[in-house]
Protein backbone atom coordinates (compact mmCIF):
# COMPACT_ATOMS: atom_id res chain seq x y z
CA UNK A 1 0.00 0.00 0.00
CA UNK A 2 0.89 3.40 -0.82
CA UNK A 3 2.41 5.76 2.33
CA UNK A 4 0.12 8.63 1.19
CA UNK A 5 -2.93 6.30 1.14
CA UNK A 6 -1.80 4.96 4.41
CA UNK A 7 -1.39 8.64 6.24
CA UNK A 8 -4.91 9.97 4.23
CA UNK A 9 -6.26 6.37 6.12
CA UNK A 10 -5.04 7.38 9.05
CA UNK A 11 -6.19 10.64 9.33
CA UNK A 12 -9.81 9.83 8.33
CA UNK A 13 -10.03 7.26 11.21
CA UNK A 14 -8.61 9.89 13.93
CA UNK A 15 -11.60 12.31 12.24
CA UNK A 16 -14.39 9.60 12.88
CA UNK A 17 -13.53 8.02 15.54
CA UNK A 18 -12.59 11.19 18.01
CA UNK A 19 -13.44 14.21 16.28
CA UNK A 20 -13.07 16.01 19.78
CA UNK A 21 -9.33 15.68 18.73
CA UNK A 22 -10.34 17.86 15.60
CA UNK A 23 -12.02 20.55 17.26
CA UNK A 24 -9.44 20.76 20.56
CA UNK A 25 -8.54 24.04 21.12
CA UNK A 26 -11.11 26.27 18.81
CA UNK A 27 -13.35 28.37 20.43
CA UNK A 28 -17.44 28.12 20.72
CA UNK A 29 -19.01 29.84 17.67
CA UNK A 30 -20.39 33.38 18.42
CA UNK A 31 -23.68 33.09 19.72
CA UNK A 32 -26.29 35.19 17.48
CA UNK A 33 -27.64 38.47 18.33
CA UNK A 34 -30.97 39.43 18.80
CA UNK A 35 -32.43 40.82 15.89
CA UNK A 36 -35.34 42.53 18.16
CA UNK A 37 -36.66 45.63 15.60
CA UNK A 38 -38.41 44.11 12.49
CA UNK A 39 -38.29 46.47 9.54
CA UNK A 40 -40.08 46.74 6.03
CA UNK A 41 -38.42 48.67 2.80
CA UNK A 42 -41.26 51.20 2.20
CA UNK A 43 -42.11 49.09 -1.20
CA UNK A 44 -43.49 46.50 1.14
CA UNK A 45 -41.12 43.78 -1.06
CA UNK A 46 -38.98 42.39 2.16
CA UNK A 47 -38.50 42.90 5.45
CA UNK A 48 -35.13 42.51 7.95
CA UNK A 49 -34.41 42.30 11.36
CA UNK A 50 -31.49 44.47 13.19
CA UNK A 51 -31.29 45.19 17.10
CA UNK A 52 -32.56 47.80 19.19
CA UNK A 53 -31.55 51.22 18.45
CA UNK A 54 -30.36 51.19 15.06
CA UNK A 55 -31.10 53.89 12.27
CA UNK A 56 -33.09 53.22 9.71
CA UNK A 57 -33.67 55.53 7.03
CA UNK A 58 -34.06 56.50 3.13
CA UNK A 59 -31.59 58.18 1.21
CA UNK A 60 -32.43 61.30 -0.21
CA UNK A 61 -29.97 60.83 -3.12
CA UNK A 62 -31.34 57.60 -4.03
CA UNK A 63 -35.29 56.89 -3.85
CA UNK A 64 -34.59 53.31 -4.45
CA UNK A 65 -32.19 52.77 -1.49
CA UNK A 66 -32.88 52.34 2.23
CA UNK A 67 -29.66 52.33 4.76
CA UNK A 68 -29.60 51.19 8.51
CA UNK A 69 -26.44 51.75 11.01
CA UNK A 70 -26.17 50.57 14.52
CA UNK A 71 -22.38 52.04 16.14
CA UNK A 72 -19.99 51.58 13.00
CA UNK A 73 -21.69 48.92 11.53
CA UNK A 74 -24.10 49.48 7.99
CA UNK A 75 -26.55 48.00 5.71
CA UNK A 76 -27.58 49.66 2.57
CA UNK A 77 -30.86 48.10 0.43
CA UNK A 78 -31.13 48.45 -2.98
CA UNK A 79 -34.29 47.48 -4.20
CA UNK A 80 -36.22 48.06 -8.03
CA UNK A 81 -38.91 46.59 -8.94
CA UNK A 82 -38.37 43.84 -11.98
CA UNK A 83 -35.81 41.19 -13.03
CA UNK A 84 -32.79 43.30 -13.69
CA UNK A 85 -29.39 41.43 -15.14
CA UNK A 86 -27.89 40.32 -12.34
CA UNK A 87 -24.23 40.78 -12.87
CA UNK A 88 -24.76 44.48 -14.27
CA UNK A 89 -26.83 45.24 -11.54
CA UNK A 90 -24.24 43.90 -8.68
CA UNK A 91 -21.37 45.77 -10.81
CA UNK A 92 -23.53 48.85 -10.29
CA UNK A 93 -24.39 47.92 -6.50
CA UNK A 94 -20.83 47.61 -5.61
CA UNK A 95 -20.30 51.43 -6.02
CA UNK A 96 -22.22 52.05 -3.29
CA UNK A 97 -19.78 52.96 -1.48
CA UNK A 98 -19.60 55.47 1.48
CA UNK A 99 -18.33 58.30 -0.27
CA UNK A 100 -18.06 59.03 -4.17
CA UNK A 101 -15.19 58.14 -6.42
CA UNK A 102 -13.39 61.41 -6.13
CA UNK A 103 -13.42 60.68 -2.35
CA UNK A 104 -12.10 56.92 -2.74
CA UNK A 105 -8.24 55.79 -3.47
CA UNK A 106 -8.89 53.97 -7.15
CA UNK A 107 -7.30 50.51 -5.53
CA UNK A 108 -9.65 48.23 -4.45
CA UNK A 109 -8.88 44.64 -2.46
CA UNK A 110 -11.07 41.99 -3.40
CA UNK A 111 -11.32 39.35 -0.71
CA UNK A 112 -13.37 37.29 -3.23
CA UNK A 113 -16.18 38.85 -6.24
CA UNK A 114 -18.78 37.41 -8.24
CA UNK A 115 -19.49 34.14 -5.96
CA UNK A 116 -22.66 33.13 -7.64
CA UNK A 117 -25.14 30.76 -5.97
CA UNK A 118 -29.55 30.51 -5.87
CA UNK A 119 -31.34 32.06 -2.58
CA UNK A 120 -34.63 30.03 -2.76
CA UNK A 121 -35.60 30.16 -6.65
CA UNK A 122 -33.35 33.63 -7.17
CA UNK A 123 -29.91 33.92 -8.58
CA UNK A 124 -27.19 35.35 -6.42
CA UNK A 125 -23.56 36.93 -6.54
CA UNK A 126 -21.46 37.78 -3.67
CA UNK A 127 -18.30 39.95 -3.59
CA UNK A 128 -15.94 41.45 -0.89
CA UNK A 129 -13.71 43.73 -1.21
CA UNK A 130 -12.36 46.60 1.12
CA UNK A 131 -11.71 50.38 0.08
CA UNK A 132 -10.07 53.13 1.84
CA UNK A 133 -11.26 56.65 1.60
CA UNK A 134 -9.26 59.39 1.57
CA UNK A 135 -11.18 61.30 4.68
CA UNK A 136 -12.62 59.08 7.26
CA UNK A 137 -16.56 58.38 6.95
CA UNK A 138 -17.64 57.63 10.37
CA UNK A 139 -14.34 57.58 12.04
CA UNK A 140 -12.80 55.48 10.12
CA UNK A 141 -10.94 55.41 6.49
CA UNK A 142 -10.49 51.32 5.20
CA UNK A 143 -13.94 49.37 4.86
CA UNK A 144 -14.95 46.45 4.22
CA UNK A 145 -17.95 46.12 1.97
CA UNK A 146 -19.78 43.20 1.13
CA UNK A 147 -22.18 43.50 -2.03
CA UNK A 148 -25.07 40.53 -2.44
CA UNK A 149 -26.98 40.56 -5.58
CA UNK A 150 -30.42 38.67 -5.81
CA UNK A 151 -32.47 38.90 -8.98
CA UNK A 152 -35.73 36.61 -9.52
CA UNK A 153 -39.55 36.34 -9.15
CA UNK A 154 -40.01 39.79 -10.96
CA UNK A 155 -37.45 41.69 -7.86
CA UNK A 156 -33.80 42.72 -8.07
CA UNK A 157 -32.23 43.54 -4.54
CA UNK A 158 -28.78 44.27 -3.41
CA UNK A 159 -27.55 44.59 0.21
CA UNK A 160 -24.63 46.16 1.40
CA UNK A 161 -22.89 45.57 4.89
CA UNK A 162 -20.20 48.02 5.67
CA UNK A 163 -17.54 47.01 8.63
CA UNK A 164 -14.52 49.03 9.52
CA UNK A 165 -11.47 46.84 8.39
CA UNK A 166 -10.14 46.41 11.70
CA UNK A 167 -13.27 45.80 13.34
CA UNK A 168 -14.45 43.06 10.88
CA UNK A 169 -10.55 41.48 11.27
CA UNK A 170 -10.25 41.20 14.62
CA UNK A 171 -13.96 40.67 16.04
CA UNK A 172 -16.20 37.71 16.08
CA UNK A 173 -19.09 39.13 17.53
CA UNK A 174 -19.00 41.35 14.61
CA UNK A 175 -19.14 38.84 11.70
CA UNK A 176 -21.47 36.57 13.40
CA UNK A 177 -23.90 40.07 13.71
CA UNK A 178 -23.23 40.93 10.08
CA UNK A 179 -24.32 37.31 8.84
CA UNK A 180 -27.81 37.24 11.44
CA UNK A 181 -28.17 40.50 9.88
CA UNK A 182 -28.21 39.46 6.04
CA UNK A 183 -30.13 36.42 6.99
CA UNK A 184 -32.82 38.12 8.52
CA UNK A 185 -34.00 39.61 5.35
CA UNK A 186 -36.97 38.03 4.07
CA UNK A 187 -38.78 38.51 1.13
CA UNK A 188 -42.54 39.24 0.79
CA UNK A 189 -42.89 37.23 -2.18
CA UNK A 190 -41.34 33.51 -1.87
Amino acid sequence: MKPQLVIAKAVLLTVALCPQSVLAGRKDPEPSPLLSVEHQHPSGAFLFRTPDGWKVQALPANPDAIEAWGGDLGLRFVYRMGESGYDSLHVDCMQERLAGPMDTEPRIRYEYEFVGGVVGTRRALDSAFVVRYDQPRHGHREWRQRTITVVGQGESLCVMTYVPRETWKSSPPTRALVDSLLASVTFRRP
